[in-house]
């Protein structure tokens, strides 16, 4: 069992056994039946520790019926919820994904949790991953003292990684920003090599 899996194992099973369901949660991550897991995502009243067990392992594996479960975890408050959505998603190979993605990373209603989509769309390397990261990271620049620091950062990070030249100003900006000079320099020296 990989490092990223056995932890979303051992934290969903921390949340069934403190809801009384250790042997509902035994089950769901140890069953190798895809229609079991993709029922898990459509009944009603399933638990969110269900849901998210299911869409994991479905998407680890390729379902593509765990897509939805799995962007609406992307968006969620809690951290841990978002990485292993976005690790699962990066595998399951849903050409709506990154569409998806570019959609949470530029949505200003929700830039608290845009980190984990922005970092989705640089593994992507999609079409839509560029301008989607040059979209948040202009707006992160545009707000004085902004708190979404991080995002921002990940953004710069993102764009480097990328090497796309559409980024060259952006970056160029983002160098005048003390916590993301250092970054943007070396994002930009990519960028511009390309």
């Amino acid at each position: 069992m990989d490092e990223l899996l056995q932890s979303v194992t051992e934290r969903l099973r921390g949340e069934a056994d403190a809801a009384g369901a250790a042997a509902a949660c035994r089950l769901l991550s140890s069953t190798n039946d895809h229609d079991t897991l993709a029922r898990v995502l459509v009944e009603p009243e399933r638990p969110l520790w269900a849901r998210e067990m299911a869409a994991f392992r479905l998407g680890r594996a390729g379902d593509r019926r765990a897509f939805e479960t799995l962007i609406l975890l992307l968006n969620h408050r809690d951290p841990d919820r978002c990485e292993a959505a976005a690790h699962a998603l990066a595998r399951l190979g849903d050409p709506r994904t990154a569409r998806a993605a570019a959609a949470l990373a530029t949505n200003e209603l929700r830039v608290a949790y845009a980190l984990h989509p922005v970092r989705l769309l640089t593994v992507l390397r999609a079409p839509e991953s560029a301008p989607a990261l040059i979209t948040a990271l202009e707006r992160r620049l545009a707000a004085p003292r902004d708190p979404y620091w991080r995002v921002a950062l990940a953004c710069v990070e993102g764009l480097g990684a990328l090497g796309d030249p559409r980024a060259e100003p952006v970056l160029t900006a983002a160098t005048a920003h003390p916590r993301l000079a250092a970054a943007a320099a070396g994002a930009l020296g990519r960028v511009v090599q390309v």
